[in-house]
């Protein structure tokens, strides 16, 4: 009977025992990884992301520094469109006194050959988001009145680029440009004052006026069809010589202007 109780007794200390190691090695274990820093590599490679974000941005805007002109400042653009405004109030519709008023941003830029009709330079391409976007905006204006208008599209031949860069003076010159009845006007934020003052109205009195919703068969409006010559491909076969030669009577893109609506 005391050998039994002894080894109860002893059995019951080494569970003890054992149970005090286990909750010991949990407690050091615990400890453990509390005390150690843990590495998180996701914290690493979103840092890097970060950083590679950053530098593509700095990238961006010095693209953007060499591409788009710089803004220019609202307050002087209000001051210079309403000193043009003031002047075209008493403009009649025949345009008779235009050269010797201030509403042109100089009375000297012509634009020979094109004393009966508007005249706008503009470009297509949505590279530059805010030229763009002023080019529409003059291009929807002028629509909306339903007059003709000569639009030049200088993404759709370098020639007009040109021949714009000639008539300004000017190597790099912004985007839309307008001339009405060959004399210069200016720019997308004299447009759209003459516009929103209603002078646009009066400027474009006694112009002939398209039916609603006209498009052109030939173009779509675009004014440009490809090359009938060489059907767009710049190239002809000289039989004589057994050689290709360039195609003169279209542009860079092999393209040619609508004969149905810019003859």
């Amino acid at each position: 009977m005391a050998e039994f109780e002894n080894n109860q007794q002893t059995t019951t200390n080494s569970k003890s025992t054992t149970n005090n190691m286990t909750s010991s090695s949990l407690f050091n274990r615990s400890l453990t990884i509390h005390s150690t820093p843990v590495t998180k590599p996701y914290l690493q490679s979103t840092s890097g992301f970060f950083n590679s974000f950053e530098s593509m941005k700095g990238k961006v805007k010095k693209l953007r520094s060499l591409f788009e002109s710089p803004k220019p400042n609202p307050n002087e653009l209000q001051i210079q469109a309403t000193k043009k405004l003031q002047s075209v109030k008493s403009m009649g519709p025949e345009y008779n006194r235009l050269p010797a008023l201030g509403f042109i941003n100089d009375s000297r830029i012509r634009l020979p050959g094109t004393e009966d009709r508007i005249v706008v330079y503009l470009t297509s391409l949505r590279g530059i988001r805010r030229t763009y976007e002023d080019c529409y905006a003059v291009r929807m204006i002028f629509r909306g009145f339903r007059v003709w208008i000569d639009e030049r599209d200088i993404s759709m031949d370098s020639a007009y680029k040109k021949e714009l860069q000639s008539v300004l003076g000017e190597k790099n010159v912004s985007l839309p440009q307008v001339f009405i009845r060959g004399n210069h006007v200016g720019g997308a934020e004299v447009i759209k004052q003459m516009f929103e003052t209603g002078e646009m109205a009066r400027v474009l009195d006694g112009f002939p006026r398209r039916l609603a919703g006209f498009v052109c068969a030939g173009c779509g409006d675009v004014r440009f069809v490809p090359c009938g010559n060489c059907s767009g491909s710049r190239k002809l076969f000289d039989e004589d010589e057994g050689v290709l030669k360039r195609c003169l009577e279209c542009n860079e893109n092999g393209l040619i202007r609508c004969p149905d609506c810019c003859s």
